[in-house]
């Protein structure tokens, strides 16, 4: 068939789903479909045929111009418009003889672009769809286009506005009148987003006179909280709420109030309802859209004629940070709306989906600064197993089957080792999970809140790694400090018949609900304002949904409300992060997750897999999930794979990933790369191999240790990071003539002056001395909390000469910390290439002594030749020295040392 024909047919099916009846022009009937009708190949004034022109109520108002599919649609426009320019004087139409038909589309089937002429500065965009006949006479009969409106709002008032937020409306209209369809407002958690988005969503509806506001959040809950913000909404021009002007409709079923100026709901449900679903699941709505326990959308969106893409005039996307990424990104494009994100976190992927276009960047240090937020300290708890596991001793091991929960026993033969990774996904520890709910108890009214009478517990949220890991810490919590199941409770997606809401609000606001254990349900988004401690007993690698985590403890709340709900405090001017997994030093990614495919099992996963399938997202998702498994493997399980294939699934899930990754694909063509991941792929291929590693899947026993003892074996209370670090380069530039050690470091003299082990010792002294917190592994724990990327120590620092690196790092001499020790052996090897260039050759026997000087100088500085006889007595000391390198030593060893401490 004819390329431009089969795209007309194509063309022809998308009008008709609109609603347009699409006539030749031997055929054409003004009078038919209400007038709403479109005529192919219509002449025009000059006698040439536009492919479609459009007829709204019988008159004319607009032009199609039809391509054939794959060419692109800008070189057109020109001849379009020129259609909308010749309409022939006897058709009726809608405007003035001498303007232009207003409505231009330009389509090649599988891309649609419009333009409405009479927008100033008129400009083509992308729309999903066509839009409906109603639709334009709708547009027909405005005094003026919302494009125009914008362009045309009056000043701003705000009713007792932060600046941040009337900032954030000032730059979002200014956006809105440049028409930008993206606008990024990048606000602080606890920082007013909401409120924001009610003072501009007022102003869009009251001004721009937009037909209505889509407010998407990923759970049901947040959309209660959103509805509660509107309702209270007070206009700033008169003395009403806003949802007693304007209907605002928290969507519960799937249809919307025809005379509704704010819906808000989930995008999950806007996704069944554009599916066509004429019900949906309340339950669904409980569950965030973009966690691992939510099935991701497995239809492409189609046009819908009862949601059409002119439903809304203005997405409002909560938390927009989340629900760009995969398939819930279709919906964000399925509306002809302008599309506002908010968000505290923005990842590289928001910045790419909203064209850079940020229009406000608001963040969480500005807000503590303002007074708006309050900042944090860090309580670092590290027990024995914590950090280096434990062991199950052989005999009868209770475990509990994670699917059933029923507990049964089981025989271990010998004693069976486990790490600290394996805690609580494969085995649980009793006394672990018990050790640091013990120190919290001892600590809170000791170390966190001195002043407090012991009776009341700052309301605590436990961070833990899943429902079973939450049940443990819930009964255990319960025990360690003797209280009701009021006291401590589990608010996840599996609690039974309790709604979720329910107990967040309770937690909100009941005084005798102390501690709640969470796995995600409100690690984002949820707002509880007296909350004054997060324990994070799991591992977050995500920066963004670590600083979303963080963000559930910086809202204010003012005396009086903290008292109703905790009575024995008197104000909130700070939280505390209880940091017993590392959690603070571990390294974060800001990168999109490896696993794309989080509502695919396991089993349709590989099943796709075996027939061919082998696009990048399978991929990354069967590495990620293979990955996972070989966690879960005893030895007898992985000794059962590596029988099959030959390599464990370590290896096999890092040759997955290595076929994907750029650097592999960036110089190969395609049947090379096709070609790598089929052979990456070839033990999925295997119908045995698949079914081994379903059966090893389904074990999902969590043995239970109840017999390891564990310890506390350090607690540190930090000082928030960023003011500790603050504090440590105050003292430093104040004291760096005083102090010699800091004088002989910024001076960098150390040919003249030597920066002896005891001057260090001194330094160490003084700094202890005005603030007990300026210790060597403090002031490096609080450098990788605010500066992991540059911190390539991954193991904190603690000895004496580790602190030369850190006051370097602090002022600025190197950009990147690392241990004295690594930067000394870096130092020492130039040091030595260096000899050789300058034509200094060191035997064999010279070079080894070198490098015994070389380890002296790392474990105590400066080395001088009165001391070597001291230190290396063992080796020969002084009389080796000088028979080795003779009048030279001196020189040697001031030259040497100064290489490797500068």
């Amino acid at each position: 068939m004819n390329p431009e024909l089969e795209a007309r047919i194509d063309i022809d099916k998308l009008l008709q789903n609109a609603g347009w009846l699409v006539l030749d022009k031997n055929q054409f009937d003004i009078t038919a479909n209400g007038g709403n009708v479109i005529v192919r190949e219509f002449t025009m004034q000059d006698g040439k045929p536009c492919d479609y022109l459009i007829f709204v109520n019988g008159k004319a108002c607009g032009i199609i111009e039809a391509k054939k599919a794959g060419i692109s649609l800008s070189g057109v426009e020109n001849q379009s418009q020129n259609y909308a320019l010749n309409l022939p004087n006897f058709v009726r139409r809608h405007g003035e003889a001498n303007e232009p038909l207003r409505f231009v589309f330009e389509t090649n089937a599988n891309e649609i672009y419009f333009t409405d002429l009479q927008d100033k500065d008129a400009r083509s965009r992308r729309i999903f769809a066509f839009f409906k006949p109603n639709f334009l006479l709708e547009l027909l009969n405005q005094k003026n286009t919302l494009r125009n409106n914008l362009k045309n709002m009056p000043p701003l008032l705000m009713a007792n506005p932060r600046k941040c937020q009337q900032e954030a409306v000032e730059n979002l209209e200014n956006s809105l009148f440049k028409a930008n369809q993206k606008s990024l407002i990048i606000m602080a958690t606890g920082s007013g987003k909401t409120y924001t988005a009610c003072n501009f969503s007022y102003r869009l509806i009251k001004f721009a006179k937009a037909k209505r506001i889509l407010f998407l959040v990923d759970r049901s809950n947040l959309a209660r909280q959103t509805k509660a913000e509107f309702d209270e909404f007070r206009l700033p021009d008169e003395n009403r709420k806003f949802s007693e002007v304007y209907i605002t409709q928290h969507l519960q079923t799937n249809q919307i109030d025809k005379d509704a100026k704010v819906v808000i709901t989930t995008i999950q449900r806007i996704y069944s309802m554009i599916s066509g679903e004429s019900e949906f699941d309340e339950a669904n709505e409980d569950i965030s859209a973009f966690s691992e326990n939510y099935p991701k959308p497995q239809k492409i969106v189609t046009y819908n004629p009862n949601l059409p893409i002119e439903e809304f005039d203005f997405i409002v996307v909560d938390e927009c940070h989340r629900s760009i990424y995969g398939e819930w990104r279709q919906i964000l494009e399925y509306f002809d709306a302008f599309i506002i994100g908010l968000t505290a976190t923005p990842s590289n992927l928001t910045l790419g989906f909203f064209n850079q276009n940020i229009i406000s960047d608001y963040s969480l240090e500005r807000s503590i600064i303002d007074g708006i937020n309050v900042d944090c300290d860090i309580f670092m708890i590290k027990t024995d197993i914590s950090e280096h596991g434990a062991k199950l001793e052989a005999g009868k091991i209770p475990a509990i089957d994670k699917r059933t929960r029923k507990q049964i026993y089981e025989e271990l033969d010998q004693e069976t080792p486990y790490d600290a990774k394996d805690l609580d996904r494969s085995v649980v520890s009793i006394n672990q999970i018990r050790t640091i709910m013990e120190c919290y108890k001892n600590s809170v009214f000791t170390e966190l809140y001195p002043n407090r009478e012991p009776n009341f517990v700052p309301k605590t949220l436990i961070f833990a790694k899943d429902d079973m890991h939450a049940e443990n810490i819930v009964r255990i919590t319960r025990e360690v400090f003797a209280k009701g199941n009021d006291f401590c409770k589990k608010i996840t997606y599996n609690i039974g018949n309790e709604k979720p809401e329910e107990l967040i609000k309770a937690f909100r606001i009941d005084p005798n609900f102390r501690i709640a254990v969470t796995v995600d349900m409100i690690a984002t988004g949820t707002d509880i304002k007296a909350l004054e401690v997060l324990i994070f007993m799991r591992d977050v690698k995500s920066k963004n949904y670590y600083e979303q985590m963080k963000g559930r403890g910086v809202r204010t709340i003012n005396e009086n409300d903290l008292q109703s709900i905790t009575p024995n405090a008197t104000k909130k001017d700070k939280f505390y992060i209880i940091d017993a997994v590392g959690v603070t030093q571990s390294p974060k990614n800001l990168h999109a997750p490896l696993e794309r495919k989080k509502g695919v099992s396991f089993e349709k996963l590989l099943n796709e897999i075996a027939v061919g399938k082998s696009d990048d997202e399978s991929i990354s998702t069967l590495a990620v999930r293979v990955a996972n498994l070989q966690t879960k493997l005893d030895k007898e399980d992985e000794e059962k794979i590596i029988n099959l294939c030959g390599k464990n699934l370590n290896q096999i899930a890092n040759e997955l990933l290595n076929t994907i990754d750029a650097d592999f694909t960036n110089d190969k063509s395609e049947d090379e790369i096709q070609n790598a991941k089929d052979e990456a792929l070839k033990p999925f291929y295997n119908p045995i191999f698949r079914q081994t590693l379903l059966e090893l899947a389904k074990k999902s026993k969590l043995y239970i240790d109840e017999l390891s003892v564990d310890k506390v074996i350090s607690v540190q209370n930090l000082q928030n990071p960023k003011e500790l670090i603050e504090n440590f380069k105050e003292f430093i530039h104040a004291n760096k003539d005083e102090i010699t050690a800091l004088s002989i470091i910024f001076s960098q003299s150390y040919k003249t002056r030597f920066l002896t082990y005891e001057l260090i010792k001194e330094l160490e002294t003084k700094l202890k001395s005005a603030n007990l917190k300026f210790q060597t592994e403090n002031l490096y724990n609080a450098f990788n909390a605010t500066l992991p990327e540059k911190i390539k120590a991954k193991t904190p620092l603690k000895s004496l000469m580790d602190l030369i690196q850190i006051i370097k790092f602090a002022i600025g001499f190197t950009d990147e910390l690392e241990s004295f020790s690594s930067r000394a052996n870096s130092m020492f090897e130039l040091w030595k290439g260096r000899q050789i260039k300058n034509g200094v050759n060191f035997s064999p026997t010279q070079l080894d002594f070198l490098n015994l000087i070389k380890e002296q100088i790392i474990a105590n500085s400066y080395i001088s030749s009165e001391n070597l006889q001291e230190n290396l007595s063992d080796k020969g000391g002084i009389f080796k020295a000088k028979s080795l390198f003779g009048e030279k030593l001196d020189e040697i060893l001031v030259d040497l040392y100064s290489a490797l401490v500068a």
